[in-house]
């Protein structure tokens, strides 16, 4: 290639990632980050062994694992009876079957992990306040406009990885109008002290140290614990009506409570003594649009393609779309030729995952004679066949991935 200069906007997980895994192939990164400090947003996610053996081989993962929890497995419950539907074992035997462990953690603990990776790099240089406001392709790269603290500069690049997240603002650099769209759906969260009285009560209903699904028409609900097991996180999901386009702010839980009517007592009692819950708005990207320019230009992670978390891919989809891309581009003639295989390579599974994203949530709400359906599947599936089930996704390595750690 021309050029070995790479510019990230956003220091999230996605652009993170992006910066270690080119800097891995001897790229310099410039990463840039529009808010004045790197906050800890969001909550919980998990992290399945697509990702976490990716965060191993970028020298990750033994910064973050500290923080996290290896939970022993995945568990589906009614959430009227409380009753167990259906259990996919992690822990030891995911390690096992899948080569990689299964990991719970605050998104704050990967980002911190990740920018300290970076931080070790003389390769990367992170900044922030500092926003991508324009493109202009040239001769052997772009010409890339930045706006840090109110100064305006240019920086010539070979690759602009725009990882700025579902409400990017470098999706227009691809295509016109790329707007991501409301799902309909609402996403409630909060986390609780694990040796506080709600993480007691909570562990009276199921065993902390799982990964809990409880089922109901009107909403399901997620559980599991982060921070080493000190706190506990709460995943609520629910129809609703479009809220401001942000991360998060707090709002009567009113709204779940009503969609929890018909709920176990103690499981209602977990959700009236929870909280404070904070609650945003479900955003998705047409995967059908663009990915890529050929001057020079990749989405990546939630600005490309930002699901419904209902497969818990989320920050697995931005770890692999991140160590993908700087694989493609390092191995090809030039810039154009890499982008365009790596989307071409990219997409049929990011469909594919965002598909199995959605039957979960048609499962997970079931009511009346399909939700009887799906309790008497469950019952005949063996939770080694429920593993078995995952394994075209847990099971994935990246393309001329060898376990000896070369490409």
């Amino acid at each position: 290639m021309p050029s070995r200069r790479i510019v990230v906007a956003g220091a999230g997980i996605a652009g993170l990632t992006a910066a270690i895994a080119f800097a891995r192939h001897g790229f310099g990164v410039r990463v840039f980050e529009r808010s004045p400090v790197l906050e800890e947003v969001g909550a919980g996610l998990q992290l399945s062994p697509n990702a976490t053996r990716i965060l191993d081989r970028l020298g990750v993962l033994d910064l973050v694992s500290p923080s996290t929890v290896r939970p022993e497995a995945v568990v589906l419950r009614d959430a009227a009876t409380l009753s167990e539907r259906a259990r996919v074992p992690l822990g030891a035997a995911a390690e096992r079957r899948w080569k990689a462990p299964y990991l719970v953690a605050h998104r704050a603990d990967l980002q911190s992990a990740l920018l300290a990776r970076a931080t070790e790099s003389p390769l990367i240089e992170v900044l922030t306040d500092a926003t991508v406001s324009g493109v202009e392709a040239q001769s052997g790269g772009n010409r890339i406009t930045l706006t840090q603290a109110g100064i305006v500069s240019h920086e010539q690049a070979a690759l602009l990885v725009a990882a700025d997240g579902v409400w990017s603002t470098s999706r227009r650099l691809v295509g016109p109008n790329e707007k991501s769209r409301f799902t309909g759906e609402l996403a409630w969260r909060t986390t609780l002290s694990a040796d506080g009285d709600v993480g007691r009560h909570f562990a009276s209903l199921s065993s902390p140290a799982m990964v809990t699904t409880y089922l109901h028409s009107g909403f399901h609900l997620v559980a599991y614990p982060i921070r080493a097991g000190t706190a506990i996180n709460l995943a609520a999901f629910t129809p609703g009506n479009s809220i401001a386009e942000q991360w998060s702010g707090e709002t009567d839980a009113g709204a779940l409570k009503r969609a929890m009517r018909g709920t176990a007592p103690g499981l209602s009692r977990l959700i009236e003594d929870a909280g404070p819950w904070t609650v945003w708005p479900l955003h998705a990207v047409d995967q059908s649009r663009p990915w890529t320019a050929p001057s020079g230009i990749a989405l990546i992670g939630d600005a490309a393609h930002a699901m419904t978390p209902f497969a818990a891919q989320g920050a697995a989809m931005a770890i692999e779309d991140a160590f993908t891309l700087a694989d493609a581009i390092a191995a090809a003639k030039n810039t154009a030729d890499g982008l365009s295989q790596w989307e071409t390579l990219r997409k049929p599974r990011v469909r594919k995952v965002a598909r199995r994203g959605a039957l979960n949530r048609l499962a997970w709400h079931a009511s009346g004679p399909v939700a009887l359906g799906r309790n008497m599947f469950l019952k005949f599936k063996s939770p080694e066949s429920l593993a078995a089930d995952m394994d075209w996704l847990y099971g994935w390595t990246p393309p001329g991935w060898t376990d000896d750690g070369r490409l």
